[in-house]
């Protein structure tokens, strides 16, 4: 399995073999017309099947002009007033057919049918925390238990410690004194984007069914709102029922589905983006 995080033209990306893909993160300063060339250039370079790019709607027009389409938008995502895109090119035919495309279909319809709800109260003995330095051994055993394969390396404590150091906020359901539940918010505090990715959702198996990723998601909203987070979106497999209606009981909303996307628990997935204002 390879993937890297690097810096082209200024711009952040990820990409490697194991998703096939360029994900391009942020675009920062770099210029659209060149970045556009050097993602095609690297696409080529290591035969991928898709670009993928999160930008701010007024950088969009280079990549509309190159052959990218727009697969979902959220609404202020962008400093809480400009629309974010999220835009794909395919580089192989086979790489847009969705295989599982009706049973996307049902998940969303399900989660559409779910209002947003009062947090029901955690049990005694089960609280909601900020994750620490000291647990990440526990939690990247965790992660490596739920997942045969993820687009981070979160399995890897060395990974988890590098994120608490930087923007990402980690928070986890403490049951008798061990996590048995983990969920992230990695925030980007740049003025213009002051936006936070609700990722990292992982519920021990012994564990599920008991709601915890809904308090994981609330708790961490209201630690980013009060971090100057303005937006709260997620890229959650198109799959799962269980994160789907976490997000639509939640009040988020659904922005569109990334086609075949992202390498997650042993094969590429497609996934749904959801976003919700702060």
């Amino acid at each position: 399995m390879h993937y890297e995080t690097i810096t082209l033209d200024g711009a952040v990306i990820q990409h490697g073999d194991n998703n096939s893909r360029i994900y391009l993160m942020d675009i920062k300063d770099a210029h659209p017309d060149t970045l556009v060339e050097s993602l095609a250039s690297l696409a080529d370079e290591n035969d991928y099947g898709k670009i993928f790019a999160k930008i701010p709607k007024s950088k969009a027009e280079a990549f509309m002009k190159a052959g990218y389409g727009v697969e979902a938008s959220a609404y202020g995502l962008y400093g809480g007033t400009e629309r974010g895109l999220f835009l794909s090119k395919y580089l192989k035919a086979e790489r847009e057919n969705e295989e599982s495309l009706y049973s996307y279909q049902d998940v969303l319809s399900l989660a559409y049918g779910k209002q947003e709800v009062e947090l029901p109260p955690l049990e005694e003995g089960e609280s909601v925390r900020l994750c620490t330095f000291d647990d990440v051994t526990r939690m990247a055993e965790l992660y490596k238990g739920v997942f045969d394969s993820y687009p981070f390396p979160i399995d890897k404590p060395s990974f988890l410690k590098a994120a608490m150091q930087g923007d990402t906020i980690f928070a986890g359901v403490e049951k008798a004194g061990v996590l048995v539940a983990l969920a992230s918010a990695e925030c980007d505090f740049t003025e213009g984007h002051q936006y936070a990715e609700m990722t990292d959702f992982a519920t021990d198996e012994e564990h599920r069914g008991n709601g915890y990723a809904l308090h994981l998601l609330r708790f961490l909203e209201l630690q980013a709102k009060e971090r100057g987070i303005q937006t709260a979106y997620t890229i959650a497999r198109a799959i799962s029922e269980g994160m789907n209606i976490t997000f639509s009981k939640a009040g988020y909303t659904y922005g569109g589905r990334l086609k075949n996307n992202t390498d997650i628990s042993g094969t590429i997935e497609s996934m749904n983006v959801w976003y919700k204002a702060l």
